[in-house]
C-alpha cells in the first residue's frame, strides 16, 4: 500500500462564532482580503433518511472548479561542447550551449474550491507545484480563467489561486472540528479529467497523519476519491465545505476506498496568512515532544495517556522562557484539550505569534498552569525533531557497552556539551537494544526522572527485576522509553 497525492501530473485559527459573512481583520497584504462565508452550527444528526442529495449539489456544485496546469520545455543545464577549440581555436574552448534534450511540456490536471465572492480558490500545492501556467474552468458553464498564485504551503500542501470573475458562487465554510466518524460526506471534483463528479461516503476517521508533510490532521472518507480530485471539495449533508480531497491510499493508484482530505478549519487558517501576510505564520514554542506511551502514564503520575510528552526545552525559546521542563506533559494549551503530539504541533502551529496562551501541564502528577509568548515559526528558529515515539517500549539490554562521556568521545559522536550523560559506544546487533532503536552515540541522560552523568550514577538504581523509564539523546533529539529487565510474558 502507498500514499498518492491525487492530483494527475500546511498561523492563528480565525474562527466565527456565528453563522454568517466574515471578512479579514484588516492587516496590509498584496490582495484584498475574502469574503468568507462560514456556518459553525452542528450538522443536524436526527431526522428522517435523505432520499436525495440533489439539491445539495445544486447548490455547491459551481463552487468547484477544474484546475489544469502547464509547465514550459526547459532545456536542461549547458553543457560542455567537448573539443570545439580542436575545429575552431582557442577561443572556443570552454564554450556551452544549451542541452536540447531537456524536459519536455507538461500538463496536470485536478480540482479548486471558490472560498469568496473575491475569486480566491483553495486548492493542493502538489496540484499547481512548479507550474509556470494555471488555468480555471468553472463549471456549469465551462468558462476559463488565467488564476494568480496567491501563495502555497508545502507543509500543509494547501495552495491558494484567485481569479478575476464576476457574479461567481462561493461554497459555504462548515467546522471540520464538528464533523464526527459516521457523518455522510460528498466528494466533489474532476477525477481522471472525465468532468465534474459527486461521490458519497461518510467520514471514516479523524486526526490521520503519517503521510509526509509536516502539517497533518487528515479527515479519512470512503467516498470514492481519483486522481484529478486533488484540491477538490469533501461536504457534509449540508453542503458546507469541511475539507479539501488531497491524497488516497492506493495499491494502483484509483481508490480503495481510504481518501484524506484537508480539514476546512488548517486550510481555511493557511489561505488567511498567505492572503494577509504573503506567508504561513506559524507560533514557535521550542519544545521536542512525544506520545505518552500508556506504559508510561503511571511514571509520570497520569491515569491515561492523553497529552504530548515534552522530551527536551531548546534553549532560550519561548518554552524555556515560560519554565517547561523535560517530563512535563502538556494536557491543554489555549484552552484546547491536547491529545497527542501530532495534535500539539498543530495547535501551536495555528496560533499567532506574539500572543500569550494559557497551558496545562501535568508535572509529577499535579496538573500546572503556565503562560507562554509564541514566537513566530521561521527557517532559523532554533528546534530539535521530534522522534517518533514507536518502539518507545522496550526491554533494559545487557547487551549494550556503556562509557563516561569524555572530550574525545563527544568529538567523535557529535554530541554538544550541553548534553550530560553516559554514552551507548556499543550495541550487539540483533539484540534487544538493537531492537529498541538504540544506537552506538545515544547519550543516556536519564533514569527513573534521575540524572544519570556517569556510570557511578547508576550503582543503588535497582534496574532487575523492574521497569525503568529512560530518557535517551540521540541525534539531536531526546525521547523517554520504558524499558524493562526481561520480556514480558
Amino acid at each position: 500500500m502507498r500514499f498518492a497525492l491525487i492530483g494527475t501530473m500546511a498561523v492563528a485559527i480565525l474562527a466565527s462564532v456565528a453563522t454568517g459573512w466574515m471578512k479579514g481583520d484588516g492587516r496590509a497584504g498584496d490582495h484584498p482580503e475574502p469574503t468568507l462565508k462560514i456556518d459553525n452550527q452542528p450538522l443536524k444528526r436526527e431526522g428522517s433518511m435523505t432520499v436525495s442529495f440533489a439539491p445539495v449539489i445544486q447548490k455547491v456544485a459551481p463552487s468547484v472548479v477544474k484546475v489544469f496546469t502547464s509547465t514550459e520545455a526547459k532545456p536542461n543545464a549547458s553543457r560542455r561542447g567537448p573539443g570545439l577549440e580542436q575545429f575552431f581555436g582557442e577561443k572556443f574552448r570552454g564554450f556551452e550551449f544549451p542541452d536540447m534534450q531537456g524536459s519536455k511540456p507538461k500538463s496536470g490536471l485536478g480540482s479548486g474550491v471558490i472560498v469568496s465572492p473575491e475569486g480566491y480558490i483553495l486548492t493542493n500545492n502538489h496540484v499547481i507545484e512548479g507550474a509556470d501556467t494555471v488555468k480555471v474552468v468553472l463549471s456549469p458553464g465551462n468558462e476559463e480563467y488565467t488564476a494568480a498564485v496567491v501563495g502555497v504551503d508545502p507543509k500543509s500542501d494547501v495552495a491558494v489561486l484567485k481569479i478575476d470573475a464576476l457574479d461567481l458562487q462561493p461554497i459555504e465554510l462548515g467546522n471540520s472540528d464538528q464533523a464526527l466518524v459516521g457523518d455522510l460526506v460528498l466528494a466533489i471534483g474532476n477525477p481522471f479529467g472525465v468532468g465534474q463528479t459527486v461521490t458519497m461516503g461518510m467520514v471514516s476517521a479523524k486526526g490521520r497523519s503519517n503521510m509526509g508533510l509536516d502539517y497533518e490532521d487528515f479527515i479519512q472518507t470512503d467516498a470514492a476519491i481519483n486522481p484529478g480530485n486533488s484540491g477538490g471539495a469533501l461536504v457534509d449533508a449540508e453542503g458546507r465545505l469541511i475539507g479539501v480531497n488531497t491524497a488516497i491510499l492506493s495499491q494502483s493508484g484509483g481508490n480503495l476506498g481510504i481518501g484524506f482530505a484537508i480539514p476546512v478549519n488548517l486550510a481555511r487558517s493557511v489561505m488567511e496568512s498567505l492572503i494577509n501576510h504573503g506567508h504561513v505564520m506559524r507560533g514557535y514554542l521550542g519544545v521536542n515532544i512525544q506520545d505518552v506511551q500508556p506504559a508510561m502514564a503511571s511514571h509520570f503520575g497520569m491515569d491515561g495517556s492523553t497529552g504530548a510528552l515534552i522530551a527536551d526545552v531548546v534553549p532560550g525559546s519561548p518554552a524555556d522562557a515560560a519554565g517547561l521542563q523535560a517530563g512535563d506533559v502538556v494536557v491543554e494549551f489555549g484552552g484546547k484539550k491536547i491529545k497527542d503530539s501530532r495534535h500539539l504541533k498543530l495547535v501551536v502551529g495555528q496560533s499567532a505569534p506574539n500572543q500569550g496562551y494559557g497551558l496545562e501541564i501535568n508535572r509529577g502528577g499535579e496538573l500546572t498552569a503556565i503562560e507562554v509568548s509564541l514566537d513566530e515559526l521561521n527557517d532559523k528558529s532554533p528546534q530539535w525533531a521530534s522522534q517518533s515515539s514507536r518502539n518507545a517500549e522496550s526491554y533494559w539490554p545487557g547487551d549494550m557497552q556503556l562509557e563516561e562521556l569524555t572530550p574525545d568521545l563527544r568529538r567523535q559522536f557529535q554530541i554538544p556539551s550541553r548534553i550530560m550523560g553516559i554514552l551507548v559506544s556499543g550495541v550487539k546487533q540483533g539484540g534487544a537494544a538493537w531492537q529498541a532503536g538504540v544506537r552506538p552515540g545515544a547519550v543516556i541522560r536519564e533514569i527513573n526522572q534521575l540524572p544519570v552523568d556517569s556510570l557511578a550514577d547508576l550503582d543503588g538504581m535497582q534496574l532487575v527485576d523492574r521497569e525503568s523509564l529512560v530518557r535517551i539523546w540521540y541525534k539531536g533529539a531526546s525521547n523517554y522509553r520504558v524499558i524493562r529487565s526481561e520480556p514480558l510474558g
